[in-house]
């Protein structure tokens, strides 16, 4: 799973994916979490932009209401079938979705919980890969949102994440025009786990549990090692 991630700033953004500059505002977010607009890139007219959109799809037959099941994530053995994923897969609906880095639970002995902190170690900055979509109220009203893909987890992951051995589908630097603009069948080859090597995690503070927490000190680690 994948609820809760750092965000760059806008500035960082299109220094790291070669973006115009665009004046959008975006600031950095280090509790960024669903229902929350998050910056994403996706193709417009043919060209990569950068845009807010809301965390967790709302798919275009929602007529613009969230729904009762969570869709902030999008499994990747799903993704062809889900009713609410399969029409973004469909119409190649992709994007990017930046980072810096993100939060995982991992579940103690005693059924505590403690958050980790999550980056690579070969991307400061890096894309998670996304679906997008459209849905229109009856008023008119135009809702824009998306969806992070999750897939088996890695073996650092495996030992965070315990619970549920999953983690979001990072995307390699010579992966990014593969994801926004290759085939069905091309961008499906580019999700798998990140090399675990290539990953390096920690704990940090419960402060991370609140989404109304969102400051730096989020991610400075705690001094117990990974367990």
């Amino acid at each position: 799973m994948c609820g809760r991630y750092v965000s760059p700033d806008e500035a960082a953004i299109e220094r790291a994916f070669d973006l115009p500059q665009a004046g959008r505002g975006i600031r950095a977010h280090y509790n960024v979490a669903p229902s929350e607009r998050a910056p994403v890139i996706r193709l417009r007219d043919g060209a990569a932009q950068l845009d807010a959109l809301r965390f967790g799809l709302v798919p275009f037959f929602a007529k613009g209401q969230p729904g009762r099941y969570s869709t902030f994530n999008a499994r990747v053995e799903s993704l062809e079938s889900s009713a609410s994923f399969r029409g973004p897969w469909r119409h190649a609906q992709r994007c990017l979705v930046p980072a810096r880095g993100f939060y995982e639970w991992h579940v103690n002995p005693d059924g505590s919980k403690q958050p980790y902190y999550l980056q690579l170690t070969d991307q400061p900055i890096f894309a998670f890969a996304g679906l997008w979509d459209r849905s229109a109220a009856d008023d008119g009203t135009v809702l824009e949102s998306f969806t992070i893909i999750t897939l088996p987890a890695n073996a650092l992951l495996e030992r965070i994440h315990n619970a549920k051995p999953r983690m979001p589908a990072i995307l390699a630097r010579d992966a990014l025009r593969t994801w926004l603009e290759g085939s069905a069948a091309a961008a499906h080859a580019v999700l798998a786990p990140y090399p675990d090597g290539s990953m390096r995690a920690y704990p940090v503070s419960l402060r991370v549990n609140s989404p109304w927490n969102d400051d730096p000190e989020l991610i400075e680690p705690l001094p117990e090692a990974i367990p």
